[in-house]
């Protein structure tokens, strides 16, 4: 007998095994097909082993017509391509699944789309930016923390080949400023650089880590050009573009050289995010600190702050 169980116990996998079952909460972004096709496909050997979305919430926002005009289409891509279930609400999804993907394309609902993802406790990826307002990513933060359920968020610009091996050149010693840039299109609901420009100031944070303490702002129809001054006295710019090629990457001054990824665009490379978020899901370290991913949000809230003020100066800690 004992040598008929050590025989099944080698021949039938084990729960450690078996994928994790993802559930996705919005069928507004391009993400949805894509973060997919990476986890669910068995004939690409690219595919990422570990996770496989099994169930999805629609959402949408009938007030943004690049949201309320995608949902069925990327709804049906998912349902007929990869078999994923349509559930008619968070609560319900969160009963199907062990990790959440919160993919809505607006991050107004993202606070309230989260609260049941939390109370149901699943460790849940919020795609960029984390929420519509750094009021409700703080809250999002407390919820995180009040559950003992972790969240990460980050665009995948972050996570681009040519940006991590350019700050990660040893031959640039201690990094003093950095220039970065990205397309930075606007959105009426939204902070200005919420919605495009959060990828270059994403590009920008996984450069010189947290610690501004203050930001200037200038605009026009064309551009945004925002330059923060952290507590170390070091500097960073962030060019938001708008007209002419807009693309991204950054520039990075270090104390023995300066490095830079010069154009990086890379259509719909989302495999190095959703790897990190697999790696998530396993283990419950998200790569970015909350503290991080907070300061994203006052970095281009104070942003919005100081072109409202003319370009003054704004100091991050005395946002409301």
């Amino acid at each position: 007998m004992m040598k008929l169980a050590v025989l099944l116990a080698l021949l039938i996998p084990s729960g450690e095994d078996e994928p994790i079952r993802v559930g996705i909460v919005g069928l507004d972004t391009s993400h949805v097909v894509a973060f997919t096709q990476l986890l669910n496909d068995p004939k690409n050997p690219g595919t990422i082993p570990g996770a496989k979305v099994v169930c999805a919430y629609k959402g949408g926002s009938p007030d943004i017509e690049s949201s309320s005009s995608r949902i069925d289409g990327f709804t049906k891509t998912l349902q007929e391509k990869w078999g994923v279930e349509i559930v008619d609400s968070i609560e319900a999804l969160c009963a199907k699944v062990d990790a959440v993907l919160l993919e809505s394309v607006d991050g107004r609902p993202h606070l309230a789309q989260a609260k049941p993802i939390f109370a149901a406790k699943k460790k849940v990826f919020i795609d960029k930016p984390l929420a519509g307002s750094l009021k409700d990513g703080l809250e999002i933060a407390r919820l995180s923390k009040e559950s003992n359920t972790p969240f990460f968020s980050a665009s995948s610009v972050r996570f681009y080949d040519a940006i991590t091996k350019t700050k990660d050149d040893p031959a640039l010693g201690k990094v003093q400023a950095c220039d970065a840039f990205s397309p930075a299109s606007l959105e009426p609901h939204h902070p200005d650089l919420f919605w495009y420009g959060v990828h270059g100031v994403e590009a920008l944070y996984a450069v010189m880590g947290t610690g501004c303490e203050s930001v200037r702002c200038t605009f026009d129809k064309d551009t945004h050009i925002v330059v923060g001054r952290w507590k170390d006295g070091r500097t960073a710019t962030y060019r938001g573009i708008r007209k002419g090629k807009a693309d991204y990457g950054v520039t990075i001054f270090g104390e023995k050289a300066v490095r830079s990824s010069l154009s990086v665009q890379a259509k719909n490379d989302y495999r190095n995010l959703v790897v990190e978020i697999v790696k998530f899901f396993k283990t419950g370290t998200p790569p970015v600190s909350v503290e991080e991913m907070l300061e994203v949000l006052a970095f281009m809230e104070a942003a919005d702050v100081s072109k409202s003020k003319g370009g003054a100066e704004v100091r991050l800690d005395e946002l409301k």
